[in-house]
């Protein structure tokens, strides 16, 4: 036996099944990544709270630890580099970001590699021992800092040299790197505290961007644009195009002119020759009585005609955020219901940019980073309010 719904109608009961089907799927998605991300804050938070090195760790190393200096991190296989165009970096600050960008094996441009060897990082310094010397960047002399966002390169400036000069490491190890040297120098300076504020911050924030398990649609909710290809898009352009075609077709062929019908008319009778007079009687002057001229204005539509509602919002699908294709402010921080009334991407609540539309349709919290909308055909416009 079929399954119907109260109404007797299939249709509307695979119509709920559907739309309950896709949004369970983007839930589940978006909670798994909202997960991901939250241990991964919480295990940063740990690590900072419980930061300690080891005096034993710079046991066997090829350098000597002065009085009160423990090793928090060591990497064999880095990569001393020098900038050949001497820039000013940014000075050092205690951020942290627990969504590191996706990073290339690529050395920048106007990066030159000129040595490699083993990396310490201690309380306070970092230090390269490799096969040409040992490098050292001391965090007191420190006075710039700069994280390359698309490359596992870091540059430092220190007091004591002129050329900028930082480390090219392993693509799984930069991550690591750059946050143990983050707590490195907020220790060395004594503002560990401030990073695991920071931390807290950012676990607050996101705990409060949970995404919320959609309600269950019945089949009474379903309208009858559902059983038309397209659904109210393909409703809303039809209704558009029997406004606009008339219309055209009012403008490509408009209404003769009275005078012009008459000069017409005249035109063929005056290439014929005509015979000699007979006798002709006078002829008697009859002034035409004149007409008034059409009017090409289109007639107003009677009384009482409904008019079609105006709302703005440029192709975007009804919603209750105020959310449309317009331009206008950017969207950070979405409603939570937007998945709702949107095709949101998988994992959309894991991106950090604001709301974009991307080339299939769907939406995208990627506006803003280089890999906008990537594996759903690139960008196509934000989504504004």
């Amino acid at each position: 036996m079929t399954k119907t719904d109260s109404t007797g109608s299939t249709w509307r009961y695979r119509w709920a099944h559907r739309q309950n089907e896709r949004r369970q799927r983007t839930f589940r998605a978006a909670d798994e990544a909202w997960r991901r991300r939250d241990d991964e804050l919480r295990r940063l938070r740990t690590l900072a709270v419980s930061f300690h090195g080891s005096a034993q760790a710079g046991v066997g190393l090829p350098m000597e630890l002065a009085p009160g200096e423990v090793v928090f991190w060591t990497l064999p296989a880095a990569q001393l580099v020098e900038v050949r165009h001497t820039a000013v970096l940014p000075a050092p600050e205690l951020t942290v970001d627990p969504d590191p960008p996706v990073l290339r094996p690529r050395r920048p441009e106007g990066v030159k590699v000129v040595d490699a060897g083993l990396a310490v990082l201690t309380n306070r310094r970092l230090v390269l021992l490799g096969g040409r010397g040992r490098r050292d960047w001391a965090y007191g002399r420190m006075t710039g800092l700069s994280h390359d966002p698309g490359a596992p390169v870091t540059l430092i400036q220190v007091l004591d040299r002129r050329r900028t000069s930082g480390l090219l490491l392993p693509t799984g190890a930069a991550a690591d790197f750059r946050f143990t040297l983050t707590l490195a120098f907020a220790d060395a300076i004594e503002q560990r505290a401030a990073v695991v504020a920071e931390l807290d911050e950012l676990i607050a924030e996101h705990t409060a961007a949970r995404p919320e398990r959609p309600a269950v649609l019945t089949p009474a909710q379903a309208r009858i644009t559902a059983l038309v290809p397209g659904g109210r898009r393909t409703v809303a352009v039809g209704a558009a195009l029997a406004l606009i075609v008339p219309a055209m077709l009012i403008e490509s062929n408009p209404p003769t002119r009275a005078g012009s019908e008459r000069a017409a008319a005249a035109t063929p009778a005056a290439s014929v020759t005509p015979a000699p007079p007979q006798h002709v009687a006078p002829a008697v002057k009859v002034r035409p009585t004149t007409s008034p001229e059409p009017s090409r204005a289109r007639p107003a539509p009677p009384r009482g005609t409904p008019q079609p509602p105006v709302e703005r919002r440029c192709g975007a699908p009804a919603n209750p955020f105020g959310y449309d294709f317009c331009g206008g402010q950017r969207i950070r921080r979405p409603a939570a219901g937007v998945c709702d009334w949107f095709e949101c991407v998988p994992g959309f609540w894991s991106d950090r940019g604001w709301l974009v539309q991307c080339r299939d349709g769907s939406v995208s919290r990627t506006g803003g980073q280089r890999d906008v909308c990537a594996g759903h055909k690139g960008f196509r416009r934000t989504v504004s309010r």
